[in-house]
């Protein structure tokens, strides 16, 4: 007798979305200890859920720019919620993060953090309820660090620094500048928290090339034995993102050469 297959509903994929994000390409294996726990909360197989993002990937034009090719069984509906998610990433980040919390804790608002291979409970923030538009904009900025650090392997991508919790997930195009990049992971760059600052300071950029370039306002402390050996010992060199990472976006670096930079 043959049994019937378990269809995907949109809460399901907006879940999976969210994990898409924050997991390399490479890390989609039923093996893999994130993918198992997200599959016993939904009661799947864990090759079920490795399958549904593989065939996700099939609609990722960053892949497919870098001839990846994911499974090609992806559905009606996950071509229809893929799409609502990356034109309304203001809108489903957030939801898709309030499921997955869910999902795993039983509680929308405890949140979550998902490395490559692992997801921990964080502790939850203290203090007067929030009111509904804070909590989404937590929710957004969480998915945002979490995607930005992911893709960079945890590591700054200037010095290579690895303690997370030294790290930023730095905005190319700030956060209140334009509302529709803000939850983009490519418009992110992991750095540490020093040149996190400089960069939102416009004593930084990166090129064409995604070479560190320093202003002159900075150039003129290269003699300071701490700028010499923090910026003047990277310039001129690329940012280091792992091969299955799509990098940042040209044209918001572009954006942050012409507009934040201070020549």
């Amino acid at each position: 007798m043959a049994t019937t297959r378990k269809a995907w509903t949109r809460e399901e994929l907006l879940i999976l979305l969210n994990l898409y994000e924050k997991i390399p390409f490479g890390k989609f294996d039923q093996g893999n200890p994130v993918l198992i726990q997200i599959a016993e909360r939904m009661g799947r197989t864990p090759g079920s859920v490795a399958m549904k993002l593989s065939n996700l990937a099939s609609l990722d034009a960053r892949l497919a720019a870098r001839g990846i090719r994911g499974l090609s069984g992806a559905s009606a509906l996950d071509r229809t919620v893929w799409a609502e998610f990356h034109e309304q990433h203001e809108a489903l980040v957030p939801e898709s993060e309030a499921l997955l919390s869910e999902l795993l804790t039983g509680d929308a608002d405890s949140p979550i953090e998902v490395q490559p291979e692992f997801i921990t409970l964080m502790q939850p923030p203290e203090g007067p309820t929030e009111n509904m538009a804070s909590v989404k904009v937590r929710r957004g900025q969480r998915f945002f660090r979490q995607a930005v650090l992911n893709a960079y392997g945890g590591r700054c991508a200037v010095t290579g620094l690895s303690i997370r919790e030294l790290l930023i997930a730095s905005h190319i195009i700030p956060w209140n500048a334009v509302e529709a990049h803000r939850l983009d992971p490519r418009n992110g760059i992991a750095l540490n928290a020093l040149h996190d600052r400089a960069f939102d300071r416009g004593l930084i950029t990166f090129d064409t090339e995604l070479r560190l370039v320093c202003a002159p306002a900075l150039r003129d402390h290269f003699a300071e034995a701490t700028v010499s050996q923090s910026f003047k010992a990277f310039e001129g060199k690329p940012l280091a993102i792992p091969a299955e990472a799509a990098g940042p976006k040209a044209e918001y670096l572009e954006w942050h050469r012409t507009t934040l930079y201070s020549r």
